[in-house]
C-alpha cells in the first residue's frame, strides 16, 4: 500500500474550474454557459461576470477530439496482485535449501563408512530431528514477530491518542519527499488527525513498516519450513534405500546425481518465481541460481565427505 494510494482513500478527485473571484467551482455551481464569435464565457449569475475560457474552434475541437479518441484507445494497465504469498515462499525456500544441503551432506560423509545401513538411519535421524527443530524455530520467528507487533501497535495507539501533534509530525515527515502543496498536506494530515484508527494503521505501515500478520501466521510458517526441509532431505537418502548393504558407494553416486538435479531444479525455480519466467534475462538469472545452489550444496557435502575420511 503506498503513499499515493492513501491520498485516493482518504480523498475523492472532483473536477474544478477557477472563476474570476480566483475560487474554485465544482460541476454542480450554477454557472451559465455562453458562446458568441467563437468564445466561450462562463457568467456568474451573482456578480455578473463573464470569464473568457476558451477559444471555440472547429479544428481544434476536432483535434481535441482525436487525441481524447485515441487516448481512449490505448489499452488500460490493470494491477493484478501476486498470487502467491511471499512469507510462505520465504519459508518453502528456507526449508528447502536447508534440506537440500544438510542431510545430503551427511549421508555423503557417512558413506564413506561403506555401509548403507549407516548412511538411512543417520540421514533419518538427522532429517527428522533437523525438520522438527526448523518447524520450531520458523513458529517461534513468528511468534516473536506477533508479539512486536502487538507491542508496536499498543505503543502507536499511544502515541496517536496522548500526543497526536507528534503523530501528524510523522505524517509530514512521511509526505516530504513528495513535494505536496501546502494546502493538501494540511488536508491530508487533517483527515488522519480526525480518524484516529487510520492515523494509527497510517504509521504502522508507513513508519513502522509492519504489517498486520495472518492469524495462523506461525503454524503455516512451522509446518512450511518442516515440510520443506523433509522433502528436500528425503531426495538424497532415496538411492540408499534401493541398493545393497555393501552397494553404498553406487547408491553415493546416484544420491550426487539426484541431489545436484533437485538442487538445480530448486534453484532455477526459487529465482524465476521471483523475477519471471520469460525472456532472455529471466533465464540468465534462473540459470545463474541455479548454479549458485549447485556449488552451495556440492560444497557442503565435499566437506562433509572429507572430514569423514580424514577421521576415518
Amino acid at each position: 500500500m503506498s503513499l499515493v494510494s492513501v491520498v485516493h482513500f482518504i480523498f475523492g478527485f472532483q473536477s474544478a474550474s477557477v472563476t474570476s473571484k480566483g475560487r474554485p467551482d465544482t460541476l454542480l455551481d450554477p454557472l451559465l454557459h455562453e458562446e458568441s464569435a467563437g468564445l466561450t464565457f462562463r457568467t456568474d449569475p451573482e456578480s455578473g461576470l463573464s470569464t473568457t475560457l476558451r477559444l471555440s474552434s472547429t479544428a481544434n475541437d476536432s483535434q481535441e477530439e482525436e487525441r481524447i479518441h485515441e487516448k481512449t484507445e490505448e489499452p488500460l494497465l490493470v494491477f493484478t496482485p501476486p498470487s502467491w504469498n511471499p512469507r510462505i515462499i520465504s519459508d518453502a525456500i528456507i526449508g528447502l535449501s536447508d534440506g537440500l544441503t544438510v542431510p545430503f551432506a551427511l549421508s555423503a560423509g557417512l558413506s564413506a563408512l561403506g555401509n548403507t545401513k549407516v548412511v538411512i538411519f543417520g540421514g533419518l535421524a538427522e532429517l527428522i530431528a533437523g525438520a522438527i527443530s526448523m518447524g520450531l524455530g520458523g513458529y517461534l520467528a513468528a511468534r516473536s514477530e506477533a508479539e512486536f507487533y502487538r507491542a508496536t501497535l499498543s505503543k502507536t495507539r499511544l502515541l496517536a491518542l496522548k500526543s497526536p501533534c507528534e503523530a501528524t509530525s510523522l505524517v509530514r515527515f512521511h509526505f516530504a519527499p513528495y513535494r505536496l502543496e501546502p494546502t493538501a498536506l494540511d488536508s491530508i494530515v487533517l483527515s488522519l488527525a480526525k480518524s484516529p484508527h487510520l492515523l494509527i494503521d497510517f504509521l504502522m505501515r508507513f513508519h513502522h513498516e509492519l504489517p498486520k500478520p495472518a492469524y495462523h501466521r506461525a503454524y503455516v510458517s512451522a509446518i512450511t519450513i518442516a515440510a520443506g526441509y523433509f522433502l528436500g532431505g528425503i531426495l538424497p537418502l532415496l538411492p540408499y534405500f534401493f541398493v545393497e548393504i555393501d552397494e553404498v558407494e553406487r547408491a553415493f553416486w546416484w544420491s550426487v546425481a539426484v541431489m545436484v538435479l533437485a538442487l538445480f531444479v530448486f534453484g532455477y525455480g526459487k529465482t524465476c518465481l521471483m523475477g519471471g519466467w520469460k525472456g532472455t534475462s529471466n533465464l540468465i538469472k534462473g540459470m545463474r541460481g541455479a548454479i549458485q545452489m549447485v556449488g552451495v550444496g556440492g560444497a557442503a557435502a565435499g566437506a562433509a565427505m572429507f572430514l569423514v575420511k580424514a577421521f576415518s
